[in-house]
């Protein structure tokens, strides 16, 4: 991989691990340390989701007008100012507005370091893409765990190893990639090669139905967080429990990845193939959850989820760069990461009213539709692109 690359990895890697001192615990502090309900406590996660959003399709257009490096350093310095606010003003109503300000500069920097990645290198392909996406669980490994034990000691220790995290990205941002620059040229992945221009509808509508697949994906995905998360409680598995699974998860994702890069390698060398694949075991992971009843139910239907995870996940981002136009490639990332913030912010509203309403077992009914949907929208996205013709692409040079 290109040393410009390597930088962006570890660089998102660090931030994600300080984005994950305070994410875990956001519901936590409001509802026992600001003493309030938990339907507001929900509120100000939706309002951090929405801004999220908002930020994702920014950073997209960013990326697209402004280039990678200054698009990144825009939402990295507005996320830190944020954050350092925060040590200082973490009451009421500053906690809200200042986590939706944080969730802003966040999504700005997610969709510019997928963008970035494939044009820091274009000849990588998913390769690119798929290490991020592991950079960015062993930042949410991490985090997450240090973010309990800090917490454990005092919720204004959080703030400020947050605002570290965030300050030793922007060195690492600023001095390793400030002199990265992007040039036009043909852009190429494995070989493989669609047809864009800019305007063009039939290209534009693959994405959108590409991103309902995955919209209903992570919609599915974040119910582990909430309404199964209940779930495991009333079959009395103990919270300790409960956070194996992630545990289990997240060394999943780090150490199976060679045995799941040469299985992809022989099996899977078409990134729609290894989506289509991907979202078949999506569905089979709530096949189990249907049964379960126990513990080890669950740490299978995880184990299945996690492999489903490593193969979807960095393939989606990997497609949108396939098929963006040439000066729409941010655009194209930046609706795919507002794709999954909208799953990540609407899914757990409409779990819980389906389980409020019917209970569990039409929720996993549910979601094993909704894993279908997303399975099928793998073979449909591509029937109308044309075939044959050469993209565009991006090269890097170091100055």
């Amino acid at each position: 991989m290109p040393r410009a690359l390597w930088i962006l990895i570890i660089g998102m890697a660090i931030y994600v691990t300080g984005a994950s001192f305070l994410w875990p615990l956001n519901a936590i502090y409001v509802h026992e340390q600001l003493d309030k309900p938990l339907s507001v406590a929900g509120l100000v996660l939706m309002l951090n989701s929405a801004a999220t959003m908002i930020g994702n399709l920014l950073g997209g257009f960013l990326f697209d007008r402004l280039g990678g490096f200054r698009s990144l350093m825009v939402g990295a310095l507005l996320a830190l100012a944020a954050v350092i606010s925060l040590i200082f003003f973490h009451g009421w109503p500053h906690y809200p507005i200042l986590l939706a300000v944080i969730g802003f500069g966040v999504g700005i920097v997610f969709p510019v370091a997928n963008a970035y990645a494939g044009a820091i290198w274009p000849q990588g392909g998913r390769r690119a893409f798929n290490a991020l996406y592991v950079a960015q669980n062993i930042g949410v490994a991490i985090g997450s765990a240090l973010g309990g034990w800090i917490a454990s000691y005092s919720f204004d220790s959080i703030f400020i190893a947050n605002a570290f995290m965030y300050i030793l990205f922007v060195f690492i941002a600023y001095f390793g990639l400030k002199h990265v620059h992007m040039e036009k040229g043909r852009k190429q992945e494995e070989g493989k090669t669609v047809a864009t221009n800019a305007g063009n509808r039939i290209v534009w509508n693959a994405l959108i139905i590409l991103c309902i697949g995955y919209f209903l994906c992570w919609l599915s995905y974040v119910q582990w967080s909430t309404t199964i998360a209940a779930y495991t409680q009333e079959l009395n598995i103990s919270l300790k429990q409960y956070s194996f699974l992630w545990t289990v998860n997240g060394a999943l994702i780090v150490l199976a990845q060679p045995l799941l890069s040469a299985f992809v390698h022989r099996w899977l060398r078409q990134v729609k193939r290894q989506m289509a694949v991907g979202f078949a075991i999506f569905v089979g992971s709530f096949f189990i959850l249907l049964q379960a009843t126990s513990f080890f139910d669950f740490i299978a239907a995880m184990v299945v989820l996690t492999i489903a995870e490593m193969l979807v996940w960095p393939a989606i981002p990997t497609v949108a760069s396939r098929l963006a136009p040439e000066g729409k490639e941010g655009f194209y990332q930046g609706f795919v990461n507002s794709t999954a913030t909208a799953g990540r912010m609407i899914g757990p509203v409409l779990g819980g009213f389906i389980v409020d309403t019917a209970g569990m077992k039409p929720l996993f009914v549910a979601l094993i539709i909704f894993s279908s949907i997303s399975f099928v929208t793998a073979f449909l996205y591509d029937r109308k692109l044309p075939k044959g013709k050469n993209e565009k692409k991006q090269t890097v040079t170091i100055v």
